[in-house]
């Protein structure tokens, strides 16, 4: 499955972050209004917190009147809690102390892609938290050649020598083949340390201020520009991801009911096509851009890479002909909700022209001007 395992990598371990502005400032709010209070205020744990997507389940948490405890490195967005967050400094790696000793209503596992790091956690966890919420992936599904993979198909095996002993290291060195079965690995270990008080969500592809990878804030970057955008595939081809705010929101709150299980949390609620998410952003920003799609075929003979290249698009054939279809029935039955992609567009683009000028100028996912335009132009040539 060699394009799955980026479907939601946000581990902040993997992700640099060289923001202008905090996460945690007006630019990433989680709603224009405040949301209710919640009926019972909840002592919620967040290990990570400070990466992607942490910072809003921080700040609607709050926002909902829960009290906070962050356990990270300390590494990332120093300083920049709101205020009343407390913070616990440790290491995943051995370094567990601080969360000794201490009890919370629920544990919100962000970062996790090792089984070891639950093992240790649940170690000191166990019997100090009435529930624990295991951020997951999609990617740990073995087979997603047919859409509509729900919550009980199998998941990746693991074919290593001992899952105990693989670092971030080993699954870099993997090219990231290790990470959809390491991840269902750790799906394991939560059930086994916390039977009957597990939730698990497996999140489709994160997008939205504040995304590092340009998984998705190249098409708004690109759109704004304007001129002839290369598009891929067939307008039709089916597409899936989910803002980083809407996954946090709805964590929380799922949190606050109780929940338990599995769930996978993609979006939109209803199909959405390639083009019908190019054209979205075309209209969100006013942009004068104009499409040229490309049919996969001749993608495929220019090296244009899927997902990589062509960004959050994958052809709807072969072993992956069913990511874009990936079915998310019991989060919605269960309060998913979605902002309007074009309020993703907008507010991605705001954060990613606020950065430094150095980081705009190279975007990490996607094809450069000059490579667009040599595809471009053999397109135009073949197609005469």
């Amino acid at each position: 499955m060699p394009l799955f395992f980026l479907n939601s990598l946000a581990d902040p371990f993997l992700v640099s972050f060289a923001l202008a502005l905090p996460l945690f400032a007006s630019t990433a709010a989680v709603a224009e209004s405040v949301p209710p209070e919640a009926h019972r205020p909840l002592k919620i744990l967040i290990l990570g917190g400070t990466g992607f997507t942490g910072p809003f389940q921080v700040k609607y948490a709050l926002a909902r009147g829960h009290k906070v405890t962050v356990f990270n490195r300390g590494k990332t967005h120093p300083g920049e809690l709101p205020e009343g967050v407390e913070q616990l400094i440790g290491d995943r790696n051995g370094q567990l102390d601080a969360l000794k000793g201490r009890k919370w209503d629920v544990v919100i596992d962000n970062p996790t892609m090792l089984p070891k790091w639950v093992h240790d956690a649940a170690q000191i966890l166990q019997g100090n938290v009435d529930r624990y919420i295991f951020i997951s992936t999609i990617s740990v599904y073995g087979n997603v050649e047919k859409p509509g993979t729900n919550e009980t198909a199998p998941v990746e095996k693991y074919s290593g020598s001992d899952p105990m002993k693989e670092t971030r290291d080993s699954v870099i060195a993997s090219k990231f083949a290790l990470y959809g079965p390491l991840k269902a690995l750790s799906e394991k270990e939560v059930e086994k340390w916390f039977p009957g008080k597990f939730l698990i969500i497996r999140p489709g592809l994160i997008v939205g201020p504040g995304d590092e990878t340009d998984r998705f804030s190249y098409w708004p970057v690109r759109i704004d520009r304007g001129g002839e955008v290369l598009a891929p595939g067939d307008p039709g081809d089916p597409v899936q991801f989910i803002d980083a705010r809407d996954l946090a929101e709805w964590t929380i709150r799922m949190a606050e009911q109780g929940a338990t299980g599995v769930y996978n949390a993609t979006g939109p609620a209803t199909r959405l096509t390639i083009s019908g998410m190019l054209e979205g952003i075309k209209s969100a920003l006013d942009s004068k851009a104009t499409f040229a799609w490309a049919p996969t075929k001749f993608l495929e003979e220019q090296k244009v890479a899927p997902w990589s290249d062509m960004p959050v698009w994958v052809p709807p054939t072969g072993e992956d002909a069913g990511m874009g279809c990936i079915n998310i029935q019991r989060a919605l039955d269960h309060g998913l909700n979605f902002r309007p992609l074009a309020e993703t567009a907008r507010d991605t683009l705001a954060w990613f022209k606020a950065q430094p000028k150095e980081r705009q100028e190279k975007l990490k996912a996607g094809l450069t001007s000059e490579r667009e335009k040599e595809v471009l132009a053999a397109w135009h040539k073949q197609s005469r």
